[in-house]
């Protein structure tokens, strides 16, 4: 696979666009664009759910006590 191609730029409507080549086709049928200094960086938006997002938490270091050990006084709790 070639890592750069030469593509035209056109119009579309107000928007200024470029046709992605067959070998650099994105997976799905959204992608997310950022400019870095004159660069165009085009990656494809990554659905992830809340396993995802939960995977990319750092372990919390606190000890939560047992509640089944009748340590925590519930009857304190305001609703």
């Amino acid at each position: 696979m070639q890592s750069e191609r030469h593509v035209r730029l056109f119009r579309n409507g107000r928007n200024q666009a470029l046709r992605i080549p067959r070998e650099f086709e994105l997976d799905g049928d959204e992608a997310i664009v950022r400019k870095e200094g004159d660069r165009l960086i085009v990656e494809p938006a990554r659905k992830g759910g809340l396993i995802a997002l939960l995977a990319t938490l750092q372990p919390l270091d606190e000890i939560f006590p047992d509640v089944d050990a009748g340590l925590l006084p519930l009857d304190d709790i305001d609703l």
